[in-house]
């Protein structure tokens, strides 16, 4: 089994000087779909997920064309739920987040005040990952190591979601303890290729990272993070 996470291309944060939630894709993100668009266009996937954010959507439509294939919403893959600020000024939410990263390691949990708790995130991912994965055939053995039972190991999955998400998403896979700060543990560039491999064991299968944030269709102008 291999699943393909795949980062939202650039995002138009902020428009006429004012904070946007659940935003478009800028020029240069449409540009970074395009590439990638291309980049994906002879990958054969048994199922294109995507979360119910737009940004996830636009990026994944390049490639849904070419592949004459509809997008599934996956709502697990939702990142981390911001305060309601669409509107407010720039400057309030980027002096948000610089403030709650200087917080102390285990304050970090809470997130932005009016927003998911980073807590709640990662639960929430976790639980949705388990779920997902279950419905389509893979469930963790009931061991102290990270070890799956997967009935389809041939099947591949796209999955167009976000930094946060994604992140998260790997540590469930790969058996590793979560942290308050996944967006930094894992650098994650827009419109990104993560790939995780299942190897085979004696017992089941283990989940292998063989490829974190490749960006190689981009060029050197058209990467951001």
């Amino acid at each position: 089994m291999e699943l393909v996470l795949i980062r939202h291309a650039e995002p138009e944060w902020v428009k006429d000087g004012k904070s946007v939630v659940n935003p478009p894709l800028t020029v240069r993100g449409q540009r970074q779909a395009e590439l990638l668009g291309q980049r994906l266009a002879h990958e054969k996937f048994d199922h294109v997920f995507a979360s119910p954010l737009q940004r996830t959507h636009l990026t994944a439509e390049p490639t849904l064309k070419r592949q004459n294939r509809p997008l599934e919403i996956e709502p697990f893959l939702e990142e981390i739920r911001e305060p309601s600020w669409h509107g407010a000024p720039a400057e309030q939410t980027i002096k948000a987040y610089r403030e709650e990263v200087k917080n102390a390691s285990h304050d970090r949990w809470k997130g932005l005040e009016g927003g998911e708790s980073v807590k709640d995130f990662v639960q929430r991912i976790h639980s949705g990952a388990t779920e997902f994965l279950e419905r389509n055939g893979v469930h963790r053995l009931a061991t102290e190591l990270p070890v799956w039972h997967i009935e389809e190991p041939g099947e591949r999955f796209a999955l167009f979601a976000h930094a946060g998400t994604n992140s998260v998403l790997i540590c469930h896979l790969l058996g590793i303890s979560a942290t308050p700060w996944e967006w930094e543990r894992f650098i994650i560039n827009h419109a990104s290729i993560t790939t995780i491999k299942a190897i085979k064991l004696g017992d089941g299968y283990a989940f292998s990272l063989e490829r974190l944030s490749d960006v190689e269709h981009l060029t050197e102008e058209d990467r951001t993070r």
